[in-house]
């Protein structure tokens, strides 16, 4: 016997209910969902034919967790959250013993509706937690307080603070389900609810546990160690701490109370501006994959094996980005001791991550097995896509091109992995440009999410796809950028670098910038990320890009000084700061004496210069810049730009990145301010007519994304 409503269906199995929640592609808890589930178990509970009842979840997941929409129209207006409570007491109240069936992912709502049942089984390849701080919230539907319940305080503070997910076998041996399934999930879960049935009543109801809940002086050190956790792992990030205050009150107050406290926290996390910023970014990171003038159906290469020249630092980090996602791999250089010095630090960075037990030597021998190494190009013949890592100079990266495109199988993606030139005149240097697209991996490009995808003026639709689906197989964010000096990402941090070494000429200090932007939420402070990237690097990029060549710009002068007497960075030990064999920048007095001679000598005045006017300057160059970007159409989207700045720039998610900030801040106090520093220290700081526009209209970058544009398309690059 079975019924049908729309996104809810029931089967029923000798006496055993099956229920089923369909709503792709994860079925997550709709306003349809939260209203046809309640109706079918109601009318179960009173059928005398039905003696339990098995929710499980259609497709490849059991309930992924809330409608996000729902939660995003919670953030920006006075709406209410979604509201599970009744569902959930209708659940754990029911006469009749419920069983959840787990497979694929139970996730915040997921879980928390698993958890309102009376019993919960799961496939072995179940993953089940409360990721709600990454979205800058808290279980807001009972999670934290039946989640202490069932797991213990300890165990409750690690999920919800940590927001990852367990294993079946981790939530079995905690407490959070009762038994791991093999073989048919299904029917599986219906012989352990006829089993709870012959057993009888009483069926356990999570809101009564309490063996779990400790003590007040069991608990003090947990919670202690639970907000350690959480300042060190999210730093600034609110939403991690409230978690925890909500398991407090699972532990101090009677279950309806603790709820009540629970929701509470819940709608202050909800409207927070860290909410608004990390809902935003997830947002923003679902739709860098929607690329404005690209057809949906355009065709996708096949990618399997991968060519890669130049065996450096990034070739070796390409190559083990590749070879993680299972693709064959050949390493090439121009000479055999630089192939085996990339192979020897491919080795030497596995072996770490078997040392620090991330991967087993068994899965390090596999990935090796499939990194194969050539002098020269002879691994490019067969390749499907071809990556070009060399030395960053267009002459060197176009006589490369020349000889790929002399060896490549038509049909092979030619890509380059600059970070910085102009891909069409690498392009230029082949007979087949329409093949030819950007892939700029950020270092470690083995670790880094971002992949920033340049599209060139003759870049083929289906070479644009193919690129995007590449990112998505590594497990990177692909973001579709066009052409142009420095991309999006690199030419808005030029102006945040420049700036910041303007200011240490003027009378700041590099550790007294990098320690406001770090405690502002970067990841690394700026001078900090240019002694790693290489200060030769930078100095190259300005002789290759003709940087500060218009007269009457100011040109930083501390930078080309360092190179010249041979601070490098962290490659030799000494750049802007010194480094020690832990790689810590150390304050350098020795820099300090330099920059003071070099701005006397030019006659910039120096000052005390305050922590404020750094984070303005710093931060507001960058969005400046950013504002130039959208406006040349390079970027096709505020959002991309965020994205580009949270995954690959160190960018501080709590804030959304740096157009989102600025909107937070307001673009007319944006604006204002930096028509004040083109007043007071020159043209580089003009604003961009963008922001001039927004600022005078009253909107947002926010808005700018929903306006209009012109759709670009490869007829009208031609």
């Amino acid at each position: 016997m079975s019924a049908q409503m729309k996104q809810v269906s029931v089967t029923t199995m000798d006496g055993i209910a099956v229920v089923q929640i369909d709503n792709p592609p994860v079925n997550a808890l709709s306003r349809e969902v939260r209203e046809e589930l309640p109706a079918v178990v109601a009318r179960l509970a009173d059928d005398a034919a039905i003696d339990a009842i098995v929710v499980v979840g259609a497709g490849r997941t059991f309930v992924a967790g809330a409608d996000i929409k729902e939660l995003e129209q919670a953030a920006w207006s006075t709406a209410e959250p979604p509201d599970l409570h009744d569902l959930l007491r209708l659940v754990e109240e029911a006469p009749k013993p419920i069983v959840m069936a787990i497979h694929g992912s139970a996730l915040g709502g997921g879980l928390e509706l698993a958890m309102a049942g009376h019993y919960r089984v799961a496939g072995p390849d179940a993953r089940m937690g409360q990721p709600e701080v990454n979205l800058g919230i808290i279980p807001g539907a009972e999670g934290t307080q039946r989640l202490t319940r069932l797991v213990g305080v300890e165990k409750a503070i690690e999920m919800c603070v940590s927001g990852k997910p367990i294993g079946a076998e981790d939530a079995k041996r905690a407490g959070l389900i009762d038994q791991v399934i093999e073989g048919d999930l299904t029917m599986g879960a219906v012989a352990f609810a006829r089993d709870v049935v012959r057993r009888g009543a009483p069926h356990p109801k999570t809101r009564d546990r309490a063996d779990k809940l400790g003590t007040a002086e069991s608990n003090a050190p947990l919670f202690a160690k639970g907000r350690e956790m959480a300042r060190n792992t999210r730093r600034h990030q609110t939403a991690p701490l409230r978690a925890i205050e909500a398991i407090e009150a699972a532990v101090t107050l009677p279950f309806d109370e603790g709820c009540r406290r629970e929701r509470a926290i819940s709608l202050e996390c909800v409207r927070s501006d860290q909410a608004r910023a990390l809902v935003h970014a997830f947002f923003a990171e679902r739709n860098v994959a929607k690329v404005p003038g690209l057809p949906k159906d355009a065709r996708v290469a096949d990618i399997k094996a991968v060519a890669i020249i130049g065996a450096g630092t990034m070739g070796a980090g390409i190559a083990m980005a590749c070879a993680n996602a299972g693709l064959q791999v050949t390493l090439s250089d121009i000479a055999p001791e630089a192939v085996e010095r990339g192979l020897a630090a491919i080795r030497r960075n596995y072996e770490s991550s078997v040392t620090r037990g991330r991967l087993s030597a068994g899965t390090v021998d596999e990935r090796l097995g499939l990194i194969h190494t050539c002098v020269g190009y002879d691994g490019c013949a067969t390749a499907d896509l071809i990556i070009e890592a060399v030395f960053e100079h267009l002459a060197l990266k176009r006589q490369v091109f020349a000889e790929i495109d002399r060896v490549a199988r038509p049909g092979c993606v030619l890509a380059t992995n600059t970070s910085t030139l102009d891909i069409d005149h690498i392009a230029a240097a082949t007979n087949r440009p329409a093949s030819v697209v950007g892939l700029h991996f950020f270092s470690p490009a083995h670790v880094m999410r971002l992949l920033e995808i340049v599209r060139g003026h003759a870049t083929a639709d289906e070479v644009l796809a193919t690129a995007l689906a590449f990112a998505k197989r590594l497990g990177k964010v692909g973001v579709v950028v066009r052409n142009g000096p420095g991309f999006v990402g690199n030419r808005m941090m030029f102006s945040y670098m420049y700036e910041a070494q303007f200011l240490a000429e003027e009378g700041a200090t590099p550790e007294q910038v990098d320690g406001v932007l770090t405690d502002w939420g970067m990841a690394m402070g700026i001078f900090a990320v240019d002694d790693m990237g290489g200060l030769d690097v930078a100095w190259r990029v300005r002789q290759e890009l003709h940087q500060f060549e218009e007269p009457g710009g100011r040109k930083p002068l501390a930078a080309d000084k360092l190179v010249e007497i041979g601070r490098l960075g962290q490659k030799t030990g000494k750049g802007w700061f010194r480094y020690g064999d832990d790689r810590r920048p150390i304050p350098d007095p020795e820099v300090l004496d330099l920059i003071e001679s070099v701005a006397s000598s030019a006659g910039i005045r120096r000052r005390r210069i305050s922590n404020d006017e750094i984070l303005e300057r710093a931060i507001y160059a960058l969005i400046n810049e950013g504002a130039r970007v959208l406006e040349a159409a390079v970027a096709s989207r505020a959002s991309d730009i965020d994205v580009i700045y949270l995954t690959g720039y160190g960018f501080p998610a709590r804030r959304g990145g740096p157009m989102f900030y600025a909107d937070t801040i307001g673009l007319a106090t944006i604006h204002d301010r930096i028509a004040a520093f083109h007043r007071e220290l020159g043209p580089r700081w003009k604003p961009a007519p963008l922001l001039v526009r927004l600022a005078h209209e009253g909107s947002t970058f926010r808005e700018f994304d929903a306006m209009p544009k012109a759709i670009e398309t490869p007829a009208s690059r031609s």
